[in-house]
């Protein structure tokens, strides 16, 4: 049984939400990353900020670049626990239409499993459908 801790990015970053949003994009670019988990300061895994966020929601709105992230913080968080089967990633991943899945142990953030991670684990058709459920339209 593969579990998230097995395809997961352990080296994953979290930006505070009071960062500011330029922060946020620094920390993308930097990063080389399209999204970023958002915490509290305690280390609460709170929500995940996209560059597509920063761009529709801060930068297409006129925003300040020093607007904290959390306002642009997507709150409907799905997340794992690090035992978690790949098979249920893959279903959450597609029920939600997600691209990336936060990882916790417990209450911390321990890694983030995304489509190409998945992809690595699975067969060519499986890693197809579920791409094609993330992206389907939905009304």
């Amino acid at each position: 049984m593969t579990t998230a801790r097995e395809i997961m990015t352990s080296t994953v970053a979290c930006v505070l939400d009071t960062a500011a949003m330029s922060t946020a994009a620094v920390m993308m670019r930097d990063l080389e990353v399209g999204a970023l988990p958002v915490c509290r300061e305690d280390g609460t895994l709170i929500g995940m900020v996209t560059d597509r966020d920063i761009a529709i929601q801060g930068v297409a709105s006129e925003l300040p670049a020093s607007t904290p992230i959390g306002r642009l913080t997507n709150m409907g968080i799905y997340s794992v626990d690090a035992n978690a089967h790949v098979t249920d990633i893959f279903n959450i991943m597609s029920e939600f239409q997600v691209r990336r899945v936060p990882v916790l142990d417990g209450d911390r953030l321990v890694g983030i499993v995304s489509q190409s991670d998945v992809a690595r684990e699975r067969s060519r058709k499986e890693t197809g459908e579920v791409v094609g459920q993330i992206s389907e339209l939905r009304e």
